[in-house]
């Protein structure tokens, strides 16, 4: 009977042993399934075998890219800025402006006595020291863009692009 017992604790032992390692795979498999769906979903082949995956039509985006920019120019700008009165400081600009539309040019060139002069009211308020740099250009454009869209209304003005700009 000892022999009997000797089994039974060796199968025991084996049942013991086997348990750890069965718990092992029993855990490793599933994360290493959960780590390559991640793979497979973050590298896109997952999302377009489920179908989920939706491609922008080609003729959109074909037309999205042939729209060509329209611009129209602004008539040369010199004005003196405001330097508290020390020596006077002039600032000469020549611009386009970037339109949204090409419908918009209509509405843009019946405004632009306006702009001009909203664009030379600005100018006239502006010390010379902060036109300097990129970030005096970025500035006067944001604001440049913000007033013309106010009196040129409906017409969006989408950007301003600087031919000239020289301060003296």
């Amino acid at each position: 009977m000892s022999s009997a017992v000797a089994a039974n604790e060796t199968v025991a032992e084996a049942k013991a042993g086997g348990g750890g390692r069965r718990k092992l795979i029993l855990l490793a498999v599933p994360l290493l399934l959960a780590v390559i769906g991640a793979g497979l979903w973050f590298s896109g082949i997952l999302p377009r075998l489920l179908g989920s995956h939706h491609e922008a039509p080609a003729a959109a985006a074909k037309a999205a890219e042939m729209v060509a920019p329209v611009y129209t120019d602004v008539p040369e700008i010199i004005t003196n800025l405001d330097t508290g009165g020390r020596r006077q400081s002039y600032v000469k600009l020549k611009a386009r402006l970037e339109l949204a539309k090409a419908g918009d040019q209509v509405v843009v060139a019946a405004a632009m006595p306006r702009i001009l002069d909203i664009f030379q009211t600005y100018l006239r308020e502006m010390h010379p020291d902060e036109l300097r740099g990129s970030s005096g250009t970025y500035r006067l454009r944001e604001e440049m863009i913000a007033r013309a869209n106010l009196v040129a209304q409906p017409a969006r003005i989408v950007d301003i692009l600087f031919e000239e700009l020289l301060v003296q």
